[in-house]
């Protein structure tokens, strides 16, 4: 559904982009996450063909964006819907005209756009303030109307730039639930771009990391998550933070990828550690899948070497830290 080879973007003697190949199939939902100056929004305005790439190719549903100009470049980008971290609704219109205000400028006649804004306005759980301004909505409401508003025209894929990042945690949490839904419901393909390891963790199928304009990982989150000492493995499962006051006490982290917990424990207590010396723990299931960390806390680097060794002998990923 989303495909992008080669995708190079230089402004200047900056490179933005560089050798990006990504696949996303239809009906999934697919996260690029970075750090600012990552490339992200450079990636998105390729993506919605408001920047021509240097080289390489963005194609949409089997259209490629970039030999288009014009009038067929609307055409084409008719296939996208763009959801926005500030959604920007029209303060003088309500919550249905704002809905139908893109099928107003494709000349939708206004019976039939009035009626396809009160359908989505109802599918995205707005269907009793249609009539409401964005100044009666609440954040999250805004951003519901800014869904339907991008489904209006019945777009193959959805774009998401920073969806949540302007909402609080149950608000976001609604928002990611909805979306979700729609994808399941409308069979939709999504793209979400964002800086927060917990979008990516509660609603991705796949994700890929951006770092300096390139793609530094790719590929499903369970696989992703599940690879040991990977940093963002780390970052997508992190680990509570707790101070530690003994100077000589050390720490040994362990991945539960391709193992499980009562493994874990029963090999670290060979090795004379037990259960109660997990400093912190984070366990996820993803695709069925049990997916974590441990952190475990021991008195001297000896025996921080028995309690590694142990693991690895038993094929489980595990370091030390100081």
């Amino acid at each position: 559904m989303i495909e992008l080879r080669g995708l190079r973007k230089v402004f200047g003697e900056t490179v933005a982009l560089e050798e990006i190949d990504l696949t996303v199939p239809a009906g999934e939902i697919h996260g690029i996450v970075g750090r600012s100056g990552a490339g992200k929004s450079t990636l998105i305005r390729c993506l919605t063909g408001l920047e021509s790439p240097t080289a390489g190719t963005v194609s949409i549903d089997g259209v490629d964006l970039t030999n288009r100009s014009g009038a067929g470049l609307r055409e084409a980008r008719r296939s996208i819907g763009m959801v926005f971290q500030h959604v920007n609704l029209l303060d003088s219109r309500t919550a249905v005209k704002n809905v139908a205000h893109p099928l107003q400028i494709a000349g939708v006649p206004k019976a039939e756009r009035l009626a396809k804004a009160r359908e989505l306005l109802e599918i995205v759980g707005l269907g009793d303030r249609v009539d409401n301004y964005p100044a009666q909505l609440s954040g999250g409401q805004k951003q519901r109307v800014g869904i339907a508003r991008a489904l209006a025209a019945e777009p193959k894929v959805l774009l998401c730039d920073e969806p949540t990042s302007a909402l609080d945690s149950s608000t976001k949490d609604q928002i990611l639930g909805l979306i979700r839904s729609l994808r399941d419901r409308l069979g939709i393909t999504v793209l979400i771009i964002t800086h927060e390891m917990s979008v990516i963790r509660e609603i991705c199928d796949s994700v890929t990391l951006l770092a300096d304009g390139r793609m530094a990982r790719s590929g499903r989150l369970a696989e992703v998550i599940a690879e040991p000492g990977s940093a963002l493995a780390r970052d997508l499962v992190p680990l509570p933070p707790v101070g530690i006051d003994d100077e000589d006490t050390r720490l040994v982290e362990v991945s539960l990828a391709g193992t499980d917990l009562p493994t874990v424990l029963t090999t670290a207590q060979k090795a004379g550690v037990s259960a109660e010396a997990i400093l912190a723990g984070a366990v996820e299931t993803i695709e069925g899948q049990q997916i974590g960390r441990l952190r475990f806390t021991v008195g001297s680097t000896e025996q921080a070497n028995g309690l590694v060794s142990a693991l690895q002998a038993g094929g489980i990923y595990a370091e030390g830290a100081a």
